[in-house]
C-alpha cells in the first residue's frame, strides 16, 4: 500500500521541535509584541476592586390589604424576590442615583504616559451648567482641559466628534458659549496651581448615565431559597462603588416606603368611603325598626314559641349569610363598576375560590402597571399591553361576580323560601313579628359590616404610621481585601507565555491550511513510495548544472539520486527510465536533463528522448535546434535514427532527441509499433535512455508509454506539489499503472551537508 497512516496517529516531537527552532524569529516578535501590548493594557488598566452589598428583603406579610384576612392573599403581600431584583436594578432608580451623586458628570486626568484615573470626589477641575441640561441632553459631551504652569486654559468641548467650542490661552474660570447651552469651568480645592494638568470630563444625560450605571451594577439572588439580594460593582475606585451601592440601596427603600404608604392610603379611602354609605343605611335601618315598633306596638319577643323559633333558626341563620355574601358581592361589583376604580385595586371578594384567584390575578397586574409606568413612558408598549390585560381581567372578573351574586341570589331566594314555609308552619305567630324580624336582620348585617371596616380602619392607619422599608441591609457596601485584577507582573509572565505559544498556534493552523509539502520528511507522511532523493533549488541560471567540474549542492544531489537509480534500475536489461510529473512547472524536464547528464559522467552512453510531444521544451532547455525530432522519426521511414540524434556539447556521452513539431495525433502516434521498435533500437545503442514524458495529471501519454520503460522517476516539487497529487502518485503506485514508481523532490531549501559542505543556499527554482 503506498498510503501511510494518518499523520494524526502520530507525533514527530524532532521534527516540531526542528521547524520551530529555524522558525525562532517567529517567537521572538511573538513574545516583544506580546509583552509590548501587556505593557500598554498595565498603563491604560487600572488596579480593579470588588464592591460589595448584602439587601435581604422582608417577605413578611405587611401590606395594608393584609388586614382583610382571607382577603389579604388577594389584594395584598409582597412581590416575589424576582420581581425585587427588576426593581432595585430599574432604570429610574438608577436614573434617580446618577442625578443624586451625579454621575453624569466623569472627570479623567491623566498622570502618566497612556495612564489616567477616574477623580470620583477630589477632581481638580469643575464644570457648571443648567441643572435642567442633564434631564435633556441626548448626546454626550467631552470637555478637554489643559492647564501649563502659569495657569494658562486650553479647553476644547466636543459633541461627539464635532468640536462645539474651542479656548486657547484663558484664565480660570473659563466660559464656553455652545450650542448646547453655557459651560463655565473653574478650579477646585484640589487644584493645584503651578503644576501643569491634563484632565477630561465627560457630560452626558441622567438616562444615559443610568444605562451606563446598569451595565456596571450586577444585582442577583444568592440563593433560590433565600431572599437576599447580592449587589457588586468592579471599579478601580472603591469610594465610587461604595457610595453608589448604598445609594441604590438607599433609593430603593425609599421607593419601597412610598409604594407602601399609597397602598395604605387607597385602602383607607376606600374604607372611609364604604364607611359612609354603612353609616346611611343602619341609620335608615334602625329608624325604620323604631317606627315599627311605635306604629305596631311590639315590646319584646317573648311571645315567639320555643320551639317554632329552634325549627326556623337555622335557616334564619343560612339565610343571613348568604345575604351578607350577596351584599359583599353587590359592593365588589359596584366598586367595579365605577369608572373612577378602573386603576384601583379589588379591596373585597367572596370565599368563592375562583372569584379569589382571579381578583389576585387582576390586582398583581394592577401593581405590576404601577411600578412600570414609574418607569415607562405613556405610550409604553409594554404599559399598553398591561392595559389590555387589565381591562380584559376586570371584564372576566365583572362576570364572575355576576354570576356568583345570581347564584347568590338563587341562595336567598331558596332560603327565603324555607323560611316562608317555616313561617307558614306557625300560624300563631304574629305577621308583626315576621317583619320585625326581617327588619332586624337587614339592621344587623348593616352593623356587622361596619365595624368590620371601622376595625380596619384602624389597623390601617397602625400601618401607614409604621411603615418600613423593605430592604433589610445585611452589609453595607465594602471593598473586598483583594484587587479582582491580576499584578503588572503576572499579566507580563502571562503575556510573554502567550508569545511563545501564538507561533505554533499560528504554524499548526498555517500547517492545516496548508496543502503542500516543503521537503522529502513532509513527503513520507503522505506516501510509501521509496524516494530517489531531493534536488534543491539552484540560482545560476542554467538548465544544465551538473558537469564534471561542479560540486554545488544540486550537482551532489544529482549523483545522490543517481546512485539510487542504479538500485532500481537492477536487471542487466534495465535500462529506459521515464520521466513524469503531475502538472508542467515542477521541473521534469530540468531533472531529465541534469540525471542524463549525471549518468554520462560515469562513462556511460545515455540519450535523454523528448517524448512530451505535446508541449516540447527539451530543445530549448538544452539551446538546441536539430533539423529533425522524434515526432517526424516516428511519422516518416524516410529519416535515419542519425539524423535526430543530437550530441550535447558539454557533456561528453550524452545525446538527445528531441520532440518535434507536434503531431495532429500524439496517442496514435505514442501507441504505434514504430515507438517500439525505436526503443529496441535504443537499447542496443546507448546504457541508459531517460525519457522526458509528458505530465500524467494532464494527459494519458506517459501510461502509454510504460509498455517501453524499466522504470519510473515521478518528480515532484516542494512547495508546489499538492497532497491532493500524492494520493494521485498514490493511486497510480497502488494499482501499478507505472513500473517501479519511484519519486525525486525538486525545489527544497539547501542544507548544510549539500556538496561535503561547499554548497549554498540557492533561491530561484528550477
Amino acid at each position: 500500500m503506498a498510503k501511510r497512516k494518518p499523520s494524526s496517529e502520530y507525533i514527530d516531537i524532532k521534527g516540531i521541535l526542528h521547524e520551530y527552532k529555524s522558525k525562532w524569529y517567529l517567537f521572538v516578535i511573538s513574545v516583544l509584541v506580546c509583552a509590548g501590548l501587556a505593557f500598554m493594557y498595565t498603563r491604560v488598566k487600572k488596579t480593579t476592586y470588588g464592591v460589595r452589598a448584602n439587601v435581604v428583603v422582608a417577605q413578611s406579610d405587611a401590606s395594608p390589604m393584609a388586614v382583610f384576612g382571607s382577603l389579604g392573599s388577594v389584594l395584598g403581600g409582597n412581590g416575589h424576590i424576582d420581581d425585587e431584583i427588576f426593581v432595585i436594578s430599574s432604570h429610574s432608580l438608577y436614573r434617580d442615583v446618577v442625578k443624586e451623586l451625579q454621575l453624569n458628570k466623569r472627570h479623567f486626568v491623566r498622570d502618566g504616559f497612556m495612564s489616567a484615573y477616574y477623580a470620583y470626589r477630589d477632581f481638580p477641575v469643575e464644570l457648571f451648567t443648567s441643572p435642567e441640561l442633564a434631564d435633556t441632553l441626548g448626546v454626550g459631551l467631552t470637555f478637554k482641559v489643559a492647564v501649563d504652569d502659569k495657569g494658562q486654559v486650553d479647553v476644547k468641548a466636543k459633541a461627539d466628534k464635532e468640536t462645539i467650542a474651542e479656548v486657547e490661552d484663558a484664565k480660570f474660570p473659563v466660559t464656553l458659549e455652545t450650542s448646547y447651552g453655557k459651560f463655565v469651568l473653574n478650579k477646585t480645592e484640589a487644584f493645584v496651581p503651578g503644576e501643569s494638568l491634563k484632565t477630561t470630563i465627560f457630560v452626558s444625560g441622567y438616562d444615559a448615565a443610568a444605562e451606563d450605571l446598569a451595565k456596571d451594577v450586577v444585582s442577583e439572588i444568592a440563593s433560590r431559597k433565600s431572599n437576599v439580594i447580592q449587589m457588586a460593582i468592579d471599579t478601580p475606585t472603591p469610594e465610587y462603588g461604595i457610595d453608589v451601592l448604598n445609594c441604590v440601596i438607599e433609593k430603593y427603600n425609599q421607593r419601597g416606603v412610598i409604594e407602601k404608604n399609597l397602598q395604605g392610603e387607597k385602602t383607607a379611602e376606600f374604607i372611609d368611603g364604604r364607611l359612609r354609605l354603612l353609616s346611611s343605611d343602619l341609620d335608615v335601618a334602625e329608624s325604620e325598626i323604631q317606627q315599627y315598633k311605635q306604629k305596631e306596638g311590639i315590646i319584646d319577643l317573648e311571645a315567639e314559641a320555643e320551639y317554632q323559633s329552634k325549627k326556623k333558626g337555622e335557616v334564619e341563620s343560612r339565610l343571613i349569610e348568604a345575604q351578607t355574601q350577596a351584599e359583599i358581592i353587590k359592593m365588589v361589583r359596584d366598586f367595579i363598576a365605577d369608572p373612577a376604580n378602573s386603576a384601583s385595586l379589588i379591596p373585597m371578594t367572596t370565599d368563592t375560590e375562583n372569584i379569589k384567584s382571579a381578583i389576585t390575578t387582576y390586582n398583581e397586574l394592577i401593581l405590576k402597571r404601577m411600578d412600570l409606568a414609574n418607569n415607562a413612558r405613556p405610550n409604553n408598549s409594554s404599559l399598553r399591553q398591561l392595559d389590555e390585560q387589565i381591562a380584559a381581567m376586570r371584564e372576566n372578573i365583572n362576570i364572575s361576580l355576576d354570576k356568583a351574586y345570581e347564584t347568590t341570589r338563587i341562595a336567598v331566594d331558596e332560603l327565603s323560601n324555607a323560611k316562608r314555609n317555616a313561617d307558614a308552619r306557625l300560624g300563631n305567630i304574629p305577621s308583626q313579628e315576621r317583619v320585625f324580624r326581617d327588619m332586624m336582620r337587614q339592621q344587623t348585617i348593616k352593623q356587622e359590616l361596619y365595624l368590620f371596616l371601622l376595625q380596619r380602619r384602624e389597623e390601617t392607619s397602625m400601618l401607614l404610621a409604621n411603615a418600613v422599608p423593605k430592604g433589610n441591609i445585611i452589609d453595607e457596601a465594602f471593598t473586598l481585601n483583594e484587587p479582582l485584577s491580576m499584578s503588572r507582573k503576572l499579566i507580563l509572565l502571562i503575556a510573554i507565555i502567550l508569545g511563545l505559544l501564538i507561533p505554533p498556534v499560528i504554524l499548526w493552523i498555517l500547517g492545516i491550511l496548508n496543502d503542500k509539502f516543503d521537503g522529502v520528511s513532509t513527503l513520507k507522511k503522505h506516501t510509501d513510495i521509496p524516494v530517489l532523493g531531493e534536488i534543491c533549488r539552484d540560482n545560476s541560471g542554467r538548465n544544465l548544472v551538473v558537469s564534471a567540474t561542479d560540486t554545488s549542492s544540486t550537482t551532489e544531489l544529482f549523483r545522490l539520486m543517481r546512485s539510487n537509480l542504479q538500485f532500481v534500475l537492477s536487471g542487466k536489461s534495465d535500462k529506459v527510465v521515464l520521466m513524469t510529473s503531475t502538472s508542467s512547472g515542477e521541473g521534469k524536464s530540468f531533472v531529465s536533463i541534469n540525471l542524463a547528464a549525471s549518468l554520462a559522467l560515469l562513462g556511460k552512453k545515455v540519450v535523454l528522448v523528448g517524448m512530451d510531444i505535446r508541449k516540447p521544451r527539451l530543445a530549448s532547455y538544452i539551446g538546441i535546434n536539430p533539423a529533425f525530432g522524434l515526432t517526424q522519426y516516428l511519422s516518416s521511414d524516410d529519416i535515419p535514427l542519425d539524423r535526430i540524434i543530437t550530441p550535447v556539447p558539454d557533456v561528453k556521452g550524452l545525446d538527445v532527441i528531441v520532440a518535434g513539431p507536434v503531431p495532429p495525433n500524439p496517442s496514435e502516434l505514442l501507441q504505434s509499433e514504430r515507438v517500439d521498435e525505436f526503443f529496441e533500437t535504443l537499447r542496443g545503442m546507448y546504457d541508459y535512455i531517460i525519457v522526458d514524458s509528458a505530465p500524467v495529471g494532464m494527459v494519458s501519454d506517459t501510461f502509454a508509454l510504460d509498455r517501453v520503460a524499466d522504470a519510473t522517476v515521478y518528480v515532484c516539487r516542494a512547495n508546489y506539489t499538492t497532497t491532493h497529487d500524492i494520493d494521485f502518485v498514490n493511486d497510480i503506485y497502488e494499482e501499478k499503472r507505472l513500473k517501479k514508481l519511484a519519486l525525486v523532490v525538486n525545489g527544497t531549501t539547501a542544507r548544510k551537508g549539500y556538496g561535503y559542505g561547499y554548497g549554498k543556499s540557492q533561491s530561484n527554482n528550477k
